[in-house]
């Protein structure tokens, strides 16, 4: 597997050497704060969670949780001025930019019980949402008046809360989850069995592997000393094989693989990756790593402003692609996306094109700022990058609204969604205003002038923890936003935690176009696949009559999302080979399943009929 944790680190993975003496202050400003929290007379006092909030921000903005990096400054990647003054009005929501439906917004549920700091969305249609353990009481309890040691108090009080539900998007009932170590800014997939594997997380979670199935009486299953290091604000990926690697995380300059379960990793079964250790700075700035599985088999890994292949079974940098401009990962917090692969599009060479498209986040030096009062415009930009060629340079784009802490999911037809964030500051507690409340489709196949869509607002600002899914239905489902230390809820709190739950329905979903939308019938898709073979595909078209040529079929794989990163997201249009009559309206499509792992890696799916850009409703196929 190559050369393993070379310059990585020792004991605790902490870089070798000494720390910077700039750090090293910073350590110990941090330590006395955070004693200074111990020592707190009046911990049940009401003045004391805005204590706690303060003394936390100002503790994460020494230890580097916000951080900034260098990039360039030109006017047109600052977009406006250097410093902006604090900003507390409402936010206003802008005009829509499109002909005809832009969408519309839905209230699901006034309470998730927990803030939906992750979210995740399983093949039975249920969604797990899960928050850190240490931000205090959430909005439910326990089952049955249930309550377990609380592992972030020396004292071990017991604590009466959940912190992670599932949550069933058709009756909006919650069902409480009981978490024994603190997935706090953790990462997660879903594995080929369709069980949610969730690594990392804060203090005793941060070498966690805990698993959960979806069933009436399911709850996590938790292995505390799994990996080798503490994996806090890592990135978790699939792999074709099955398996999982894990990169990143605070002070973490190296990857490991998830053990099989009930095994541990041990030092040994790390590997040093130089980038991660080049990119990060006094503060560190690249956290959540940016990954995405080419069609090559190896992965693209972005860390801050700068990118490389990585053949992860020999620990060797393929390829190193251009700087792009900014800053791009937590807390800059961008959005990233691997475009919807085209099964059917190989080039001479046999290799198949991919595209990772990366939008907004902050310029050099905005968390800093954010930290002292002051919000910085988020960057308007985004970067497009083909990374399975050669020589492939960035090209840019202008969103029509900065944004940063938003999410970026893309949607069975092809386009992409963004939604959630904020356009000045950066990620973290209190660092960001202006909320973006408008959702922004991005149309990839459309001439540059055209590909984005200024879509309807939402009336709920997502800030800092936001996340969003997409459902089988085609909707979107968005959850979370808390910029506080604990579950605030007062009309003082700038933006106080939000438990409430919404749908948002892309354009697709137009009531007027329902006519014309396919559907699929009862046992109409095999519900498993087998890689390189064909399987028939039944739609309906209802009163359109069918065009081949905007006809696609796709499959989607769920991500893990947090951070305003969908881990391991996946779209992918399928070659058809033939289709059919089969009866009034109903047709019959010849199919053919991704020939490989390293196109889709094993799991379950949703699987879409696409028609003249309306998806159908998806179903759930299973491919191993």
């Amino acid at each position: 597997m190559g050369s393993r944790n070379k310059g990585g680190g020792r004991g605790e993975h902490r870089p070798r050497g000494k720390l910077p003496p700039f750090r090293r202050s910073q350590e110990a400003m941090a330590r006395q704060l955070q004693a200074l929290l111990l020592l707190l007379p009046l911990l049940a006092s009401p003045g004391y969670a805005q204590v706690l909030g303060f003394l936390d921000s100002v503790s994460q903005a020494f230890l580097g949780g916000q951080a900034f990096g260098p990039g360039e400054s030109t006017p047109e990647n600052l977009l406006g001025t250097s410093q902006v003054a604090v900003g507390d009005s409402p936010p206003q929501p802008l005009a829509t930019t499109g002909e005809g439906y832009d969408g519309k917004w839905e209230l699901l549920s006034e309470n998730s019980g927990v803030s939906a700091m992750h979210m995740v969305v399983m093949h039975t249609n249920k969604v797990i949402l899960f928050d850190a353990t240490n931000f205090g009481p959430s909005n439910i309890s326990l089952a049955n008046g249930e309550c377990i040691p609380d592992a972030s108090k020396k004292n071990k009080t017991m604590d009466c809360y959940a912190h992670a539900v599932e949550f069933d998007t058709d009756t909006g009932n919650i069902k409480p989850l009981k978490v024994w170590t603190n997935p706090w800014c953790a990462s997660g997939a879903l594995s080929a069995d369709g069980v949610l594997v969730q690594t990392g997380g804060w203090s005793d979670g941060g070498k966690a592997v805990r698993y959960l199935e979806s069933c009436p009486t399911c709850d996590w299953k938790e292995y505390t000393t799994a990996l080798s290091g503490q994996r806090w604000y890592a990135t978790q990926q699939i792999l074709p094989d099955g398996s999982f690697i894990v990169i990143g995380g605070r002070r973490m300059f190296n990857y490991e693989f998830v053990p099989k379960e009930g095994q541990s990793n041990t030092l040994r079964n790390t590997y040093y990756l130089p980038l991660l250790r080049e990119t990060t700075d006094e503060v560190e700035d690249n956290l959540y790593p940016f990954v995405h599985l080419s069609t090559d088999g190896n992965l693209f890994v972005m860390a801050h402003n700068r990118s490389i292949l990585l053949d992860y079974k020999n620990n060797k940098v393929v390829r190193e692609f251009p700087v792009i401009d900014g800053a791009r990962n937590y807390p800059a917090s961008a959005m990233s996306v691997l475009l919807p692969l085209k099964l059917y599009r190989r080039r001479k060479d046999g290799t198949l094109p991919a595209e990772v498209l990366v939008c907004g986040g902050s310029p050099p030096m905005a968390a800093k700022l954010a930290g002292g009062g002051t919000f910085n415009p988020a960057l308007r930009t985004c970067g497009r990058l083909n990374i399975v060629t050669p020589g492939a340079q960035w090209r840019k784009e202008f969103m029509p609204i900065a944004r940063v802490m938003g999410d970026m999911l893309n949607l069975p037809n092809g386009d992409v969604l963004m939604v959630n964030g904020a356009s000045k500051g950066a990620a973290g507690w209190g660092f960001a205003r202006n909320p973006t409340l408008n959702p922004v489709l991005y149309t990839p196949t459309n001439p540059r002038a055209t590909r984005f869509r200024i879509l309807n607002p939402s009336t709920i600002p997502r800030m800092y923890h936001s996340t969003a899914g997409l459902l089988l239905d085609g909707t979107i489902l968005v959850a979370g936003s808390n910029t506080n230390a604990g579950y605030f809820f007062s009309g003082k709190t700038l933006y106080p935690t939000e438990l409430r739950v919404e749908k948002f329905y892309p354009p697709y979903l137009d009531p007027e176009l329902a006519g014309g939308r396919p559907t699929i019938p009862a046992n109409g898709v095999p519900q498993k696949l087998t890689y390189d073979a064909s399987f028939t595909a039944e739609f309906g078209l209802g009163n359109a009559e069918l065009s081949s040529t905007k006809l696609i079929i796709t499959m989607y794989a769920p991500p893990f999302t947090t951070h305003g990163y969908s881990m391991n997201q996946r779209l992918l249009i399928l070659k058809i080979n033939q289709v059919e009559p089969a009866g009034a309206g109903s047709y019959k499509a010849t199919v053919m399943a991704p020939a490989t792992a390293v196109l889709a890696p094993p799991g379950y799916y949703m699987l879409f009929v696409v028609h003249q850009t309306l998806p159908s409703k998806g179903v759930w196929v299973h491919i191993q």
